[in-house]
């Protein structure tokens, strides 16, 4: 029986641990979460944290890297199938970004506030910059095609995300209730901000 428990609990206090982290890290950044707190909002015992995670550091660059990855798969996952045109690519972009941001409410804000942190690994970092390079290549491309403006990609980058981040924040603390009706809207304000066509 105590076996048993322990196969069940060892990943459940795993993703208590990684669920407290992000909350706190999002809100409060790197520098002012400490292992204490985040042992606190997770309701594990300080020393259980250092069972999983050798001390802060690792535990932030783990987590940065999971959603990085995810969230690459998400948006990714989209755009499979190439004989669609390029507005139905950016249509699967904005779903997966979409997809990710309700699995995980608070993950994109984490991700752009720790993204340059002097904390980072080079594991870290490497998997930011392929997220980074697979957006700026589907820009690229709309560019060459004539269909995204001729802005530089951190441009476009930040009009897509940061537009994004916003809403989404304004429906997490209940300014905006979220429907298909305003994601539709969203989607289509985004594309005419990027896109010579609008």
């Amino acid at each position: 029986m105590k076996r048993g428990d322990k196969v069940e609990t060892t990943p459940t206090k795993q993703k208590a641990i990684f669920s407290a982290s992000l909350l706190l890290f999002a809100e409060r950044g790197f520098d002012a979460t400490t292992m204490p707190m985040i042992a606190e909002n997770a309701k594990v015992g300080a020393g259980t944290i250092y069972r999983y995670f050798k001390n802060k550091e690792s535990l932030v660059n783990e987590l940065f890297q999971q959603h990085v990855n995810e969230f690459l798969q998400c948006i990714e996952s989209g755009l499979a199938n190439e004989r669609e045109g390029y507005r139905d690519g950016f249509h699967h972009i904005f779903e997966g970004m979409v997809t990710f941001t309700k699995n995980h409410p608070r993950a994109l804000g984490f991700i752009k506030t720790h993204s340059q942190g002097a904390f980072l690994t080079e594991e870290s970092r490497l998997a930011y910059q392929k997220l980074v390079e697979f957006v700026c290549t589907f820009f690229r491309e709309g560019q060459k095609q004539g269909v995204i403006r001729n802005l530089p990609e951190n441009a476009l980058i930040a009009i897509l995300f940061g537009s994004f981040m916003e809403v989404y924040e304004m429906i997490e603390n209940d300014y905006l209730s979220l429907t298909d009706e305003l994601l539709a809207g969203i989607e289509e304000s985004l594309w005419a901000a990027l896109s010579r066509q609008s």
